[in-house]
């Protein structure tokens, strides 16, 4: 069972039961139920046209959960409104369901979280990981949101700006290699950038790119992870580098800074240096300082430690660091960098150990007991 396609031609069948008259949470839940039907059925009796055998099987979920609700008399004309018979539209509906799903009835971080799991395809589990919140937290906060687009309208789609975040929790959890969306999440912001003439779609787009041009230097052959600063640099997407930085300069000209653009010009300082040691950790600090005014974000705060730990010296980045709480996740394992770098390995030892306990993502966890096995080695008998 190819588990890629059925989530590839997800958005599309979602969009095709909604365009005809389902409501989103009931389409939503006609489109799960067809996809278990889909990885029953298929492996031994797959169909010529995947996203046309969806679409009918959906609809019937639809139709008979309508039939056995409550409300069905007032429903009872969908009943004959099943699609045509044939192949279906290929239509890519993906960027429409992300502004549907933005509704303006939703909260922001709702309508967020609404669209990682309806059409991103992320479990409650990554999108909870997203917002710092336990999944049982996020899985009640995506209920209501169900519940309140239920009866909704869907004649007043959301704002950009939400779109935009949800873009963005989209590719990280691609980057991250837990889900392989990357690719998918660059394709829609370039779909929203030709669509929209706004700094921070270009600024976004500009993040995507430049982290993704690193993404074959990431990973060893192993599957370890490989720091930046010990990345081959000549692995790296030299062209996308390329156009991430203009599409960045483009964006930055035009006076009107966001968070996105932040962060794209950080990424392009690393992109653009030679090697890790001609990195101006400088500008990077001063970015982070821009993206501190903008958001408040205590991962900002987190990252910009350490730029000035790189800017300025372990101990003033460990200064930096004390300002902040140390629950918040990758504290510990930034506080081990910083140790390392201050020349006191037992401490580092100790804190890569405890940082590789917290860890979530078992890349992350296997490179951080790697650090604290390193250092350990080195110590006397």
């Amino acid at each position: 069972m190819d588990e890629a396609l059925l989530r590839s031609l997800t958005p599309g069948v979602l969009g095709v039961l909604v365009r005809r008259g389902a409501d989103f949470a009931a389409a939503e839940d006609a489109v799960q139920d067809a996809l278990v039907e889909a990885i029953r059925v298929w492996p031994a009796d797959p169909p010529r046209d995947a996203k046309g055998w969806l679409v009918t099987v959906a609809w019937r979920k639809f139709l008979d959960a309508t039939r056995a609700d409550a409300a069905r008399r007032r429903r009872e004309d969908l009943v004959e409104e099943g699609p045509p018979p044939g192949p279906a539209s290929d239509a890519d509906d993906t960027l429409q369901l992300y502004f549907l799903c933005a509704h303006p009835s939703l909260t922001p971080s709702s309508a967020v979280a609404l669209t990682l799991r309806a059409v991103g395809g992320l479990t409650t589990r990554q999108i909870a990981r997203a917002y710092l919140v336990p999944e049982a937290t996020m899985a009640q906060r995506i209920s209501r949101a169900k519940r309140t687009v239920a009866g909704a309208r869907f004649d007043r789609p959301g704002d950009v700006a939400t779109v935009l975040r949800v873009l963005y929790l989209v590719f990280n959890e691609g980057y991250s290699g837990d889900v392989d969306l990357a690719a998918e999440a660059i394709r829609l912001t370039r779909q929203l950038a030709a669509a929209v003439d706004h700094p921070e779609v270009a600024g976004l787009l500009a993040l995507m790119l430049l982290h993704h041009a690193r993404r074959a230097a990431r990973t060893a052959p192993d599957g370890s992870l490989v720091p930046l600063a010990e990345q081959d640099r000549g692995r790296w997407d030299t062209g996308a580098i390329a156009e991430g930085i203009g599409i960045l300069q483009t964006a930055l000209a035009r006076d009107r800074l966001g968070e996105f653009q932040a962060q794209a010009a950080v990424a392009a300082l690393h992109a653009d240096a030679p090697t890790a040691e001609e990195t101006d950790w400088v500008q990077i600090v001063e970015w982070y300082d821009e993206l501190t005014r903008l958001t408040d974000s205590p991962v900002v705060r987190l990252n910009r430690a350490v730029a000035v730990g790189e800017a300025d010296g372990p101990r003033a980045g460990l200064a930096a660091l004390a300002e902040l709480d140390a629950s918040l996740p990758r504290h510990t394992a930034v506080a081990a960098y910083l140790h390392e770098r201050d020349g006191d390995p037992v401490t580092a030892a100790r804190l890569y150990a405890e940082a590789a306990h917290k860890a979530s993502d078992l890349a992350e966890r296997d490179h951080l007991t790697r650090q604290a096995a390193r250092l350990n080695s080195r110590r006397p008998a």
